[in-house]
């Protein structure tokens, strides 16, 4: 088996990730390339990320090694609807020297197998946005939020920057001087914390300040929450217990009480020692106890193990996940 190569991309909206894997848990080669979303880079753009990931992974290894392969990205739907874009990608995918057949996945669906082989499950994502779903048979059932930053997201990075500027602003319209977390958010956005005499004026300033850039641009002071938060600031410690409330309700909304299912964590927010994860764990523990938790590991190779399942030599999909994937959990 060790013959057989199989190719998995994690492409996002900042970086595309792509790594060859023979099916004997040897990694050939890695590649990493620019965003390669096509929702927000356009599908020629994308394509041309893709490639460059591709190329770097195989530069060691004969393509026609490669049996199947796998692309995880948000918006896949997109992508399977639009005949330009496939068109790109498919070029993409020829001009890296691939003759196998790829299939396209949604990134949540990667982040899921990046945690856990079993088929049934559910993960849960926290990052510049949040979702939760479902997973069937290792397809994505049902999901909740993933509503973007106007409609929903909540718990997410944005939903923390926002709502730390939001608590700032409350503060200078009863005129109270801001605590850490405020004094924090205040000079990230305008450079100072000096507040002006009329406060007011101060939060009409800020007011500005975030309106003049894209509404996206508030997750960036989320990790001025989680700081202020490790330091056991009050007021962030509150937003990360409400964030946490949140990504567990909108959890609850597709997974049954009771469900002893894995559960998977992942996005930059949910991964690693951080304070929102340890909130979220906390209330997974409390809501489906008997639950095993786990976090999303490597999607590249995720989305490798994803390709690999149908190969006719694979007669144990959840061995060779241990192989590619060692556990997290």
């Amino acid at each position: 088996m060790s013959d057989t190569v199989v190719v998995g991309l994690d492409v996002g909206g900042t970086s595309t990730r792509a790594a060859a894997l023979s099916l004997d848990g040897r990694r050939l080669g890695t590649g990493r390339a620019g965003g390669g979303n096509p929702t927000s880079h356009g599908a020629e753009r994308a394509a041309g990320e893709l490639l460059a990931a591709l190329r770097e992974a195989l530069a060691d290894v004969d393509p026609t090694r490669v049996r199947a392969g796998t692309i995880g990205l948000a918006g896949a739907a997109r992508l399977l609807a639009d005949p330009a874009g496939r068109d790109a990608f498919d070029r993409a995918w020829r001009d890296a020297g691939l003759r196998c057949p790829y299939d396209v996945h949604g990134d949540a669906l990667v982040a899921y197998a990046s945690g856990t082989a079993s088929p049934e499950g559910t993960v849960v994502i926290a990052g510049t946005g949040a979702i939760a779903a479902q997973v069937r048979e290792l397809r994505l059932d049902r999901v909740a939020d993933g509503h973007g930053w106007l409609l929903g997201d909540a718990g997410s990075g944005f939903w923390l920057g926002r709502e730390a500027v939001r608590r700032l602003l409350s503060d200078l319209d009863r005129g109270q001087a801001p605590g850490r977390l405020g004094t924090a958010v205040l000079t990230e956005l305008m450079g100072s914390a000096e507040v002006a005499p009329r406060p007011r004026d101060t939060g009409d300033a800020l007011i500005q300040a975030v309106t003049r850039r894209s509404p996206v641009e508030l997750a960036r002071l989320a990790p001025l929450v989680v700081t202020a938060a490790v330091d056991g600031e009050p007021v962030a410690r509150g937003l990360i217990d409400e964030a946490a409330a949140h990504l567990a309700e909108s959890t609850a909304r597709i997974r049954p009480a009771g469900d002893a299912s894995p559960i998977v964590l992942g996005g930059g927010l949910l991964t690693g020692d951080t304070p929102l994860a340890s909130a979220v764990r906390a209330e997974v523990a409390r809501r489906w106890p008997d639950a095993p938790l786990c976090s999303a590991g490597d999607g590249a190779a995720a989305a490798a193990w994803l390709a690999a399942r149908d190969l006719p030599e694979v007669t144990d999909p959840g061995a060779l996940h241990a192989l590619l994937l060692p556990p997290t959990s």
